[in-house]
This record gives structure tokens, C-alpha cells and sequence, in this order.
């Protein structure tokens, strides 16, 4: 599980597009050389979603697990 300083110090290689550093449940930090990003992986109907969380530091780790855990109910109550 990611802690709130290695989302702060979180970067992407030049060598790299982008690079996902992943917490639990799904949620995981996108950051490239311009922007850090929260999303959700998911499946639905057998596929696989994902679903964007906010921008890092806006939104912040904790932010991003309720938002996870809010997103995981709504899902449910579709299943």
C-alpha cells in the first residue's frame, strides 16, 4: 500500500510514458512527466474498466480510497 510520501515523491523516467504505482483494491497513481492521476481498475459485465479518481495533490490518498470504496458500493448496487 502506497503512504502519502511516496505519492509525493512518486515520478515518471524520461525513458517512460507513464508509470502506475499501485495501492490495494484496484487504486492506483498514474503519474507522467506532467501529471499525477488516481483511478480505479474495475470489471463490469466481464470487462474491464477503470474509472478516474482526480488529480493528485487535489485529491489525496486518502481521498482517493473513500472515493474507491463510494465508487465500489455504486458498483455493487448495479451487480
Amino acid at each position: 500500500m502506497l503512504t502519502e510520501a511516496q505519492c509525493k515523491a512518486a515520478t515518471c523516467p524520461p525513458e517512460r510514458a507513464r508509470l502506475r504505482y499501485a495501492d490495494s483494491g484496484g487504486l492506483y497513481l498514474e503519474v507522467t512527466d506532467k501529471a499525477k492521476r488516481w483511478f480505479w481498475k474495475y470489471r463490469f459485465a466481464g470487462k474491464e474498466k477503470r474509472l478516474a479518481l482526480g488529480s493528485y495533490p487535489a485529491v489525496t490518498l486518502k481521498q482517493a480510497r473513500l472515493g474507491r470504496d463510494d465508487a465500489r458500493l455504486t458498483l455493487a448496487d448495479w451487480s
